[in-house]
């Protein structure tokens, strides 16, 4: 019997093709680069934002090229709400909040599919107010 723990499921063992073909097919892009464009953005700004645990866990459950986007980047010391988090990635590349959101919502969806919804809702519990709806997820408010 070994002591090391147990690798983590692989729900998403799909190839990274086939995670931007999500993409493009949710998104509904016009070409597999602008998916891909999408999901690098994405991913990259994802991995700014999340640490820890989660952030291991899910860069296990992705492609190993997703995997290695998301981790390439440095936590920011200072998360961003969901909003913020839009914006941002609108001011990076110049394009619209519009059409940002629509990407981070379109890769989102992969990234739930690759992680499972009991991971999405760890992540979601790390990370400040507005993801979840970036997620696909209502957005819950604890009672006063």
């Amino acid at each position: 019997m070994s002591d090391r723990p147990a690798p983590f499921p692989q729900p998403c063992d799909r190839a990274y093709e086939q995670l931007l073909e999500k993409v493009r097919y949710d998104g509904a892009y016009p070409t597999r680069e602008k998916a891909e464009e999408a999901v690098r953005l994405v991913l990259a700004g994802l991995g700014r934002q999340l640490t820890g645990d989660e952030r291991v866990e899910l860069a296990a459950r992705l492609p190993f090229e997703a995997a290695r986007i998301l981790t390439a980047q440095i936590p920011d010391t200072q998360p961003l709400t969901g909003w913020a988090f839009v914006k941002d990635l609108a001011t990076r590349t110049g394009a619209s909040q519009a059409t940002t959101r629509w990407d981070t919502g379109s890769v989102f969806a992969a990234v739930a599919a690759c992680a499972g919804p009991d991971l999405i809702t760890r992540i979601l519990r790390q990370l400040p107010s507005g993801y979840a709806l970036l997620f696909g997820r209502a957005e819950l408010m604890p009672a006063a």
